[in-house]
């Protein structure tokens, strides 16, 4: 959110309520300024100004950053129809302009960062940007030397024009690998080992950026990031 702000708008983002409900509330002189009421709309608000909403005082709480150890079968959405979300997960206030800086498959476990900050997610998010996303994964077919050379120079994957960019890949067991990278393609992780004649049993993403999934979080659970998290994706 942008300061200053209008009255109207202030509102009807931190209640999250619908503009023509917010001005109806305004005419009835719900809305208090430094304790004043205010009956105009475009009243301007800044940061600093304390306002009240029928009676209760409401905040921006400015840029908010949060990891989530994501459980299988909640979608990366805001909201869906058919399928739990990992904002369902959150019992936070004011989480109508977040979103998910990069999405995991429903099936997929583990790290899920979550802010309403653009310009943090659009680091985590371009390839340029190179901030490699890790993950633990368990395959089918055992994983051979052959296997970890083709991730890691890049492979073809179905419906591609180019290769995916080079990749971390070292071998944990016959059957599970960890493997990093950089970019965030459809599926990508379960396209790549099928390019190379495997398929993914199990996903879990454990690290994005040098951000690492606090291991006390229980599946489903949530912490705030602390500073030096945020940090990291400068």
């Amino acid at each position: 959110m942008k300061f200053p702000c209008r009255l109207d708008k202030f509102i009807s983002h931190i209640a999250e309520l619908p503009r023509t409900k917010v001005k109806a509330g305004i005419k009835k002189r719900n809305a208090v300024v430094n304790g004043e009421q205010i009956t105009k709309f475009d009243h301007p608000i800044t940061q600093d100004d304390r306002v009240e909403w029928q009676g209760e005082h409401i905040a921006y709480l400015g840029l908010r950053y949060f990891m989530l150890n994501k459980p299988q079968d909640y979608i990366c959405a805001n909201n869906d129809d058919m399928h739990a979300t990992v904002f369902d997960l959150l019992d936070e206030p004011n989480l109508k302009n977040f979103h998910v800086a990069g999405r995991l498959d429903i099936d997929t476990t583990g790290l899920v960062l979550i802010t309403n900050d653009g310009d943090w997610s659009h680091r985590i998010t371009s390839p340029k940007q190179q901030k490699f996303k890790t993950y633990l994964v368990e395959t089918l077919e055992p994983i051979s030397d052959e296997m970890l050379s083709q991730l890691e120079k890049g492979v073809m994957l179905h419906g591609e024009k180019d290769a995916t960019l080079p990749a971390k890949a070292e071998r944990l067991a016959s059957y599970s690998l960890r493997l990093s990278i950089c970019e965030g393609k459809y599926h990508q992780v379960k396209r790549m080992l099928a390019a190379v004649g495997n398929k993914v049993v199990e996903l879990h993403r454990e690290n994005i950026g040098g951000i690492a999934l606090d291991e006390t979080l229980a599946p489903g659970e949530y912490r705030a990031l602390n500073e030096q998290e945020v940090q990291l994706i400068r």
